[in-house]
């Protein structure tokens, strides 16, 4: 049975304090109307989101709390991941900050895995001051898979918009190298199954983009697309997904050929990232696709340079619970219709 909506517990990881995280979560949550449709916790300090509250002069009202089973639905719920205090300077790096910023997501991930929240949105991190003997990960990503089931898959969502990525935090120049048959396939199946049980698409199209400028032009400017993309998608073509390409990314984005995809599986990073952050107004979010939870973010940074400053734009997160949401809701009538399938009648002889 799916859970009224304002059950849905939205657990949420503060990030770095001194950037703009903070803020953008309470500007989401001081709409009342989102207590309809979720109960938030944010893992930190009551005291510090007391603190940030003053800060901007927000109207919110917050619940603190020490354990998950004092949730209390229909409230901003804060659970103090800590007790000690911690000294803030807004829009400055700090490695102090960066490690409540992993203490509060280290936490939230565990009450994830464990069924205590049913969503995770993550406030953006630093990705330089968190290192540790700890925590030696570059991001979020990387640290859910490892404490997940499943294949991790960045997948950025505005609306219709989704793209996804053959390779992400690597290097320009070893992402040649990393375009294997194997890969390829593991990402495109990741992608299609998110398609169908998370966005509730039953016959996907998927779009791959070349790596290569004019995918290659026949092995004159790059042989990638010759020798690997297109026998491996035409491999997966013919197993039954609906999956096209290599096409070349600079008119595949600039003639709106996007539009007649479900998604659109990019090479490297910047190639998906940058028509996308172009094309979603900051209104775009990164979803971790692939995993047995689910988690979204916000499609920015710490943006220290305006951090302190009232004026964070705080769409992208509110995008981002939305999505959560929708994604949670999505998956529960999957799986419904999973241990339920349509019965049909058998022909009578």
């Amino acid at each position: 049975m799916m859970k009224k909506a304002e059950n849905i517990i939205v657990g949420i990881s503060i990030g770095d304090l001194n950037g703009i995280g903070s803020e953008v979560v309470l500007k989401t949550f001081e709409d009342s109307r989102m207590l309809e449709l979720c109960t938030p916790v944010i893992f930190a300090n009551v005291k510090i989101m007391s603190f940030v509250k003053k800060t901007f002069e927000s109207t919110v009202a917050l619940h603190g709390i020490d354990r998950l089973d004092q949730v209390v639905l229909g409230k901003i719920n804060v659970l103090n991941v800590w007790k000690e205090g911690v000294d803030l300077n807004l829009g400055a790096n700090d490695d102090k900050v960066g490690e409540y910023a992993i203490k509060s997501f280290v936490a939230a991930t565990k009450a994830l895995k464990e069924g205590l929240i049913d969503v995770l949105v993550t406030a953006p991190i630093n990705k330089y001051n968190i290192q540790s003997e700890s925590f030696k990960f570059p991001g979020h990503t990387d640290y859910l898979e490892q404490e997940l089931e499943g294949n991790a898959l960045m997948l950025m969502v505005q609306d219709n918009l989704r793209v996804g990525l053959l390779t992400d935090h690597i290097p320009l120049s070893e992402v040649a190298s990393h375009l294997t048959e194997e890969l390829i396939i593991k990402k495109i199946e990741t992608v299609k199954q998110s398609l169908i049980q998370d966005f509730s698409i039953n016959k996907p199209r998927i779009a791959v983009l070349g790596l290569n400028p004019h995918c290659g032009d026949g092995g004159v400017i790059g042989g990638e697309e010759d020798a690997v993309l297109k026998p491996t998608l035409k491999k997966i073509f013919e197993k039954g997904t609906l999956v096209f390409g290599p096409f070349a990314a600079d008119g595949f984005f600039g003639s709106n050929q996007y539009d007649k995809y479900d998604a659109i599986i990019a090479t490297y990073h910047d190639q998906g990232l940058i028509p996308f952050k172009t094309l979603s107004f900051g209104k775009g979010v990164n979803y971790t696709a692939g995993l047995n939870k689910i988690r979204t973010s916000p499609d920015h940074g710490t943006a220290y340079d305006i951090a302190g400053k009232g004026i964070a734009d705080y769409n992208s997160f509110k995008e981002a619970v939305y999505l959560a949401i929708d994604i949670y809701n999505s998956r529960s009538q999957y799986a419904e219709i999973s241990l339920k399938p349509l019965k049909t009648k058998e022909k009578q002889l």
